[in-house]
């Protein structure tokens, strides 16, 4: 015995125990829901054809799974008028198994599925608090010493040298070096220091020096 049956907009031919999906249909997973809208009941030769619907007729499922199907990609673009839209869509589906087909008012026989029974779970023994162990305080190591000392009076504006900009010459404040006589009179024993201690390459430094030589006169 077959039905032809409407729902989501589409017809489904489907027999007893027919697996399908279906667009989205209200009902969890072992529940039994009703398809009202058959077209057509048949068995072999014998068709009865609905007008637009078969009288007292529907189809019984069971939901086996609600889900997603395929991600569809709309791309539309208008020629010369720099406009295109990309969408994504991905429909929603519910996989259905064909239970039973009634006719003349019929019942659904079958009956949702039974939700286990929830055992009782025995809550555990709420276990003493162990005693807190003292928490070693742990000092905050002391900051690294600067590696030059900064000298008095108004610092000079090292970003005016190619190459150090405001965080660069940041960085070298907090380091003591402040003042264009300063960088120009690094020896190179303090371009290997700074080298080691910042992000800054030995030549790089150097270029630094000859820079402030002019700056400094």
């Amino acid at each position: 015995m077959f039905a032809v049956i409407k729902t989501g907009g589409k017809q489904y031919r489907v027999s007893a125990n027919d697996l399908l999906q279906v667009e989205r249909v209200t009902g969890k997973p072992g529940e039994i829901i009703q398809f009202a809208d058959v077209l057509a009941v048949g068995e072999g030769e014998d068709v009865t054809i609905g007008a637009p619907l078969v009288d007292g007729a529907s189809v019984a499922a069971e939901v086996v799974e609600q889900g997603r199907g395929k991600k569809v990609i709309a791309f539309k673009k208008r020629r010369r008028q720099n406009s295109r839209r990309k969408r994504g869509h991905r429909q929603l589906l519910t996989t259905v198994r064909i239970s039973e087909i009634l006719t003349g008012g019929a019942k659904p026989s079958k009956k949702a599925a039974a939700k286990p029974a929830a055992k009782a779970e025995e809550k555990p023994a709420k276990k003493e608090a162990a005693p807190k162990k003292a928490e070693a305080k742990t000092e905050a190591p002391a900051a690294a010493a600067p590696l030059f000392t900064a000298p008095a009076g108004e610092p000079d504006d090292l970003t005016k040298i190619k190459g150090i900009g405001p965080v660069a010459a940041g960085q070298l404040a907090e380091q003591g070096i402040t003042t264009y006589a300063q960088v120009a009179a690094l020896t190179d024993e303090d371009v290997v220091r700074i080298d080691e201690a910042m992000p800054f390459s030995a030549d790089q430094i150097k270029d630094w020096r000859e820079q402030a030589k002019e700056l400094a006169k």
